[in-house]
């Protein structure tokens, strides 16, 4: 793979990694629609680590606050720090979990373009449906470990390629009464330890397979992600003061319907396709 494809793809990751649109289903599309390899282990690791770091500046206010309570956690002390981490952890495990035990069933079966096409346009209806119908009643502050806790059931459903891990977890959020721009916020911390997650796994793999190369590609890949991850960062959480989920449901709409019609119906052979 070259450094451009590289760069295209830490790109990718970083801007869709946050936006309700999915990351690993734009990756996969990319890479389907363009032709190109697969990008191997250590970009995943690098991209994963630039995305961390993003949403981690972000909201470094969030970050100290949980690791506080998490420490508060520790010597059995609440509080809301402590409330705030409790409710990040409870919502994160039950996709670690299934994450760990469907692993490879899902890297060997659901990535492929028909999959990413309906979950993309399905879980777009539901973002819609969810902003339309959902009551904007609670904050991050507000949550209670049950509420958390169905966010994070929802959160499963993001191991699905095409879903968004961001996005199922707004949706459930929405329909549970947050408020919009909270519903994001409770999404990208609920990433935080998502993303630290996957990237040691992902690290793992790639020690195992002796992937574990560190070079300047690889440093430029996780800076790029870094700085595309927390413009979207940014960008969405100002959208969101003042506006709904609707523009990146249309999106996805779009999106997942013209796929659809890609593969069942196909375009004229004098457009040309992907691969030739």
């Amino acid at each position: 793979m070259t450094l451009f494809q590289m760069l295209v793809l830490a790109l990718v990751q970083g801007i869709t990694e946050f936006l309700p649109i999915s990351s690993s289903g734009h990756l996969v599309l990319t890479s389907n629609l363009l032709c190109w390899p697969d990008q191997g282990l250590m970009i995943d690791v690098a991209v994963h680590v630039g995305t961390l770091v993003s949403v981690l500046v972000y909201f470094w206010r969030e970050t100290v606050t949980m690791v506080t309570g998490f420490l508060h956690l520790l010597t059995l002390r609440g509080g809301p720090a402590a409330r705030l981490v409790g409710n990040v952890i409870i919502g994160t495990i039950p996709v670690v979990i299934v994450g760990l035990l469907m692993k490879d069933f899902i890297s060997e079966n659901l990535r492929n373009v028909e999959i990413i096409a309906w979950s993309t346009l399905v879980f777009g209806i539901l973002l819609w449906v969810s902003d339309r119908v959902g009551l904007t009643l609670w904050r991050v502050e507000d949550l209670r470990l049950p509420t958390a806790l169905m966010i994070g059931i929802a959160q499963v459903l993001a191991l699905i390629p095409g879903t968004s891990r961001s996005g199922i977890t707004m949706t459930a959020g929405r329909f549970l009464g947050m408020e919009r721009a909270e519903a994001a916020r409770f999404s990208l911390l609920l990433s935080i330890p998502t993303i630290l997650a996957a990237g040691l796994v992902v690290g793992k793999d790639a020690y195992d397979q002796g992937q574990l190369v560190f070079g300047g590609d690889i440093m430029i890949a996780a800076i790029l992600a870094f700085i595309s991850g927390l413009i979207a960062i940014a960008v969405m959480m100002r959208w969101l003061k003042f506006a709904g989920f609707g523009i990146f449901a249309a999106y996805r709409i779009i999106l997942g319907g013209g796929l659809l019609y890609w593969i069942y119906v196909g375009f004229p052979a004098s457009w040309g396709g992907p691969c030739g």
